[in-house]
């Protein structure tokens, strides 16, 4: 099953798509902002392109945990996004995912210009890879659970 993730942003939406079994979130790209009809048309496109079957998106809290003006414009992205596209979507706790995909590319010595054209991506890659990992080792407790039952 393969799942979109994206970073949305005021002016671009950065996407990553996971590889058909699930494992691993690869960046694919950003998304510069225009009208609301125009980036969900966008963004249904690559779900047809790639046969996506869920969505998440990134979740803006605040660093104590609670919730801004900025996830309440995200939920309701996201709420729109589903309905447009009749797909699920779920939201992934995003606090540090830009800090996180900057660290990375400055650390394999990426210039400042090119951070700017791939961090939303980067953000986006984080964002899935993270909710990736959650899914794994949800499945994974399931069934050590259920070889001690």
């Amino acid at each position: 099953m393969r799942i979109m993730g994206l970073d949305v942003g005021d002016k671009r939406i950065g996407i990553a798509i996971s590889d058909p079994l699930g494992w691993t979130a690869q960046g694919h790209s950003v998304l510069k902002r225009g009208k609301l009809n125009s980036d969900l048309e966008l963004i249904a496109d690559l779900c047809r392109e790639f046969a996506i079957q869920q969505i998440v998106v990134g979740y803006p809290l605040n660093m104590n945990g609670t919730r801004g003006p900025k996830a309440q414009e995200v939920q309701e992205f996201g709420q729109t996004l589903g309905e447009y596209l009749q797909l699920p979507v779920d939201y992934w706790d995003e606090r540090l995912s830009t800090v996180s995909a900057e660290r990375v590319l400055i650390s394999a010595d990426v210039s400042r210009q090119k951070r700017k054209e791939v961090i939303d991506k980067m953000a986006a890659v984080h964002i899935l890879q993270g909710y990736l990992d959650r899914l794994a080792n949800q499945k994974f407790d399931k069934e050590v659970a259920e070889r001690i039952e």
